[in-house]
């Protein structure tokens, strides 16, 4: 019986009083029976200890929550204004119902001022109505609560029952563990005992976790079928879906199910956009933090997974896997593999770096540069204000250049290529196994449902379509039956008007041509701030060296360089936070169909605009810096004012170092940890005050008394794993980009992720709201930006090794010119000679005699004729020697490093023996399942057959068997 009608029997007098209560209760739906009512009116306060992770009967589980906004005691009064009018919407008119009481409603008096309609949230709360309406026709059980700790927001909490969770996994082909068991193929002889010595070396950084240990057996897993149920083990059927995949499954229900108020379907992504509900998650299994806190899955992943106690420790990657879904555990596991690559090639920078600082006092171009007997004077670095200086006054830059500018940063360089191609060699496999272990293997990704933004501008498509139709049939006299016709049509298509409408290139194309120009432009406004930078340093030294003592003009690159890349460093923290927004803002206008689209749009914009902010000034000081400055007498001028940088006397490479380690260090301690520690922290107090100033009486109690989905509603929603990818790729790029001139990237890199790991971990465990797990086989095309990163850094170290290192002039000299086979010379061979006399007119040092002599002759850097030769200050026969030695080796480098790593992709298989080995064996033990079901089906058949057939009667019929029930048969009824 419905409770309105089991109250219609009241005196009139009385239902005034009543109905508020009833309607609250009908707010939520209808209850099977009068018991319902009662045990929900009574609740058992030991069932709501279980803190809102059941319904109030306490058996039934939260999968899903949705909330929305209300005025607090506008809700009943209204829809007991629409019980009474008639005008319920499907959640209170009738059907399935299994919803208890939400709260409290207590009677209301008639002084009691009524508030004031609001349209909008009415208009909300009718396509609320109808939307759970819905999904209880799709046998979902709701039950709603308004009366939180929050003030004005409700929650309505989902449950999927058996035969939902069997019908939804069946449609989704989800693999469920059979109750076939095999063994897994093992190793044997020298690998066996290899293998249990490792696992003996490595037990103590093994995570206590059940799912890590290593197994010998594994479950056949097959897609579910309701109609194979008795394949399955069922015989705990509250832990055959685990809370995952029942969240999994509601979300596909909610993605699915319509609400039509609008003239489309909105499935759940529409309503959440357009404002119906304010959020939809699912919950975490509990507390992770408490001495009476409940063993749950979280509170072990936060203590083995996302502390910073356990960082030696590896990730138990399968306990994540079924806590966050498959998509969350790839990322994981894909950090964890690039973090353990990164060990052997830290190793390698850390040898490479200690030889450099072993040999520095047996490098001979060093020694020439701080060696005072060679008095060599340089030409001034600026114009009028900057003088003559000794090369030897530059000796410790020189020194410190050899650590990164050596032999042996070659041989590095060939060694991060092939590491890069190992690298992704190994990650496919490592990701096969995953596949494997975690029943992916086959599986293929479906279309994904439209996105809201899609719908609306495909809804707006389709209008004003239509509105032109009624246009063009105004002015068209009808026939009375094709009217009829087209009111008919146009009744059917009612929601589904948006089903034959599409968009087309022509219709994007605003957005695009604003993407181009938009891009565009900020690709040049980042130019332009390097440009900037550049200026300010051009300007700074000038300064300096006019107005500071002999002692400080020393120091004034390093001080200035140092400055400029702050600067650097802070612009691109602020633009990478910038380009950000306006990608995500780009791809939105493009009106992507599916989130996969959307996130590939997004993914690629971002990783355009970062890549370019973050490279853009490294670029600059390794292929342009001190390349067109021009010569003493006919420099090359910014704006006619400012004269190009030259580079320091031992090359570019110390200072590309110096640029190279501040803007990775200060990333990542900054950008990835700072501001993903304190942003966390920063919304979360604003959300605390917030609701302190909401409810400043019930704090207290407010605090102790929350359920679990009022308090992962004051968690921050996840926001998906772009931006976790996107700094790791940036990271990627600065380990194998320039490397060359950094050998110890690889070192920071890897101290940083192993805090990365477990700051993320606690991230996920503890800040943010539990995400719908989705099932992935692979990590997307941040794949294919690896392989582009990868690819690339063996063109750019090429470049780097020949043309801003001093390598290839070392070698043509020594080769080529010198004359004991030895480098001494080398430094006198790469300066090229001026004569003072031939500076233009206002350029030469205002203080000719700042040395204590007079300079006539003054060198720089360059290969150019001397002032004495027939054609001086020409280009000389050297330069284009070292420049085809420097093309020669980028080619040579260039297709040697990738020979080597298409032949590591080559050797390495992606798909690991032994997995392929299991895969097939799998295969095989299906097939042998089904053909013994298939056997066994015919036994049955025919045992029956025989059992039907009976000796033929005196008349030749033969007579049917009795059946077990009927007065013939033995033990019948009589």
């Amino acid at each position: 019986m419905r409770v309105s009608e089991k109250y219609s029997t009241l005196p009139a007098e009385d239902r005034s009083v009543h109905i508020i209560n009833i309607c609250a209760i009908e707010d939520i739906g209808y209850l099977p029976s009068e018991g319902t009512l009662l045990n929900s009116l009574s609740v058992d306060p030991d069932a709501e200890c279980k803190y809102g992770l059941y319904f109030r009967d306490g058996r039934r589980k939260v999968d899903y929550i949705l909330v929305y906004h209300h005025k607090r005691g506008s809700g009943s009064r209204n829809l007991a204004r629409r019980v009474q009018h008639g005008d319920a919407g499907p959640a209170a008119r009738g059907g399935r119902q299994d919803q208890p009481l939400p709260g409290k409603a207590g009677p209301v008096g008639a002084a009691e001022p009524e508030p004031p309609l609001d349209y909008h949230e009415d208009d909300k709360r009718f396509r609320r109505e109808e939307y759970e309406g819905n999904l209880v026709e799709a046998g979902l059980e709701l039950e709603r609560d308004e009366d939180t700790k929050i003030h004005g927001v409700g929650f309505v909490k989902i449950h999927a029952p058996w035969n939902v969770l069997c019908r939804e996994a069946e449609f989704l082909k989800l693999k469920m563990p059979t109750k076939k068991l095999y063994h897994i193929n093992e190793t044997r002889g020298l690998l066996k005992k290899i293998n249990s010595v490792l696992q003996k070396i490595t037990d103590p950084i093994q995570p206590r976790v059940a799912e890590h240990r290593p197994q010998t057996t594994k479950r056949l897993s097959y897609p579910f079928s309701r109609e194979k149920q008795h394949l399955f083990d069922l015989s705990d059927k509250d832990s055959f879906f685990d809370s995952k995949t029942r969240s999994t499954i509601v979300y596909e229900i909610l993605k699915r199910t319509t609400c039509t108020k609008a003239k489309y379907s909105m499935g759940i992504t529409s309503l959440l956009a357009n404002g119906v509900y304010s959020a939809a998650y699912p919950l975490h299994d509990g507390d992770y933090d408490g001495d009476s806190v409940e063993f749950n899955d979280r509170r072990l992943l936060y203590e083995e997974w996302a502390s910073y106690g356990v960082f030696y420790k590896y990730q138990p990657i399968d306990l994540v896997r079924k806590y966050f879904g498959e998509k969350i555990g790839l990322y994981f596991a894909w950090l964890g593999v690039y973090t353990q690559m990164l060990i052997p090639a830290s190793v390698v920078g850390i040898i490479v770096f200690l030889y450099g600082w072993a040999t520095v006092d047996e490098n001979i171009p060093s020694m020439e540069m701080c060696d005072q007997r060679h008095n060599i004077t340089m030409c001034p670095l600026c114009d009028k204000t900057c003088s003559y200086w000794k090369m030897s006054s530059a000796c410790a830059t020189a020194r410190a250049s050899h650590l990164f500018d050596n032999p042996a940063t070659v041989f590095f360089s060939i060694f991060m290529a092939l590491w890069a191609a190992t690298f992704m060699e190994h990650w496919k496999r490592k990701q096969m196994r995953l596949n494997y272990r975690w029943d992916l293997t086959g599986f293929e990704e479906e279309e994904d449902h439209p996105r809201a933004e899609y719908e609306a501008r495909v809804l707006e498509k389709s209008l004003k379509k239509e509105s032109k139709n009624k246009e063009k049939r105004r002015h068209v006299p009808e026939e009375p039956t094709n009217k009829w016709r087209q009111r008919v049509k146009t009744a059917m298509a009612g929601v589904k008007l948006t089903d034959k409408v599409k968009l087309t290139w022509r219709d994007r194309f605003p957005a695009y041509f604003t993407n181009l120009v938009s891009i565009i432009f900020m690709i040049a406004v980042t130019f332009a701030i390097v440009l900037g930078v550049i200026i300010y340093r051009i300007s700074t030294a000038a300064a300096l060296a006019m107005n500071s003592s002999p002692s400080v003009r020393s120091n004034i690159r390093v001080t200035v360089t140092a400055t400029a890349v702050i600067i650097n460093l802070v612009v691109i923290i602020l633009l990478d936070e910038v380009y950000g927004c306006i990608a995500r803002w780009l791809t939105k206008i493009e009106v992507p169909k599916t989130e996969k689209s959307f996130e590939e749009r997004l993914i690629f914009k971002a990783f355009l605009l970062k890549f370019v902010n973050s490279y853009t000034p490294i670029f600059y000081v390794a292929f342009f810096k001190g390349r067109f400055i021009g010569r003493p007498g006919d420099y090359v001028y910014i704006f006619r004012s400012f004269r190009m940088e030259e580079c320091a006397p031992g090359g570019c490479l110390m200072e590309l170092c110096i640029q190279l380690s501040i803007i990775m260090l200060g990333k990542q301690l900054i950008q990835n940890n700072l501001f993903e520690i304190g942003i966390p922290k920063m919304k979360k107090f604003i959300r605390y005050l917030r609701l302190k100033h909401q409810s400043p009486s019930d704090r207290d109690e407010c605090v102790k008394r929350k359920q679990r989905y009022e308090v992962d509603y004051t968690l921050e929603p996840f926001a998906g794993l772009t931006p976790e990818y996107m700094e790791m790729i940036i990271q990627f790029g600065f380990v194998t980009l320039f490397v060359a001139s950094f050998p110890l990237a690889p070192l920071f890199a890897l101290l940083n992720n192993i805090i990365e790991i477990r700051l993320d971990a606690k991230k996920f465990v503890t800040e943010l709201r539990r995400p719908v797990a989705v099932r992935a086989k692979d990590i997307g095309i941040w794949y294919n930006i690896l392989r582009g990163v990868g690819k690339l850094a063996v063109i750019i170290n090429a470049f780097v090794i020949s043309f801003t290192s001093d390598f290839i002039p070392r070698l043509v000299y020594l080769y080529m010119y010198s004359e004991n086979g030895t480098m001494h010379g080398f430094v006198n061979h790469t300066l090229s000679s001026f004569n003072v006399s031939d500076f233009q007119n206002g350029t030469a040092p205002s203080d000719p005699l700042d040395l204590g002599y007079e300079v006539q002759i003054c060198r720089y850097k360059d290969y150019r004729e001397p002032p004495w030769s027939e054609h001086k200050y020409d280009i000389s026969k050297d330069f284009w020697a070292v420049l085809a030695a420097r093309l020669a080796f980028v080619i040579v480098f260039q297709n040697l490093v990738m020979f080597m790593s298409d032949f590591v992709d080559w050797v390495i298989p992606d798909i690991p023996k032994d997995i392929s080995q299991q895969i097939h064996k799998e295969k095989v033990l299906m097939v042998e399942l089904f053909m013994r079901e298939e056997q066994g089906k015919r036994q049955l058949l025919d045992t029956w057959m025989d059992t039907s057939r009976t000796p033929a009667g005196p008349c030749g019929n033969h007579s049917p068997p009795a059946r077990p029930d009927s007065p013939d048969s033995p033990g019948g009824a009589p």
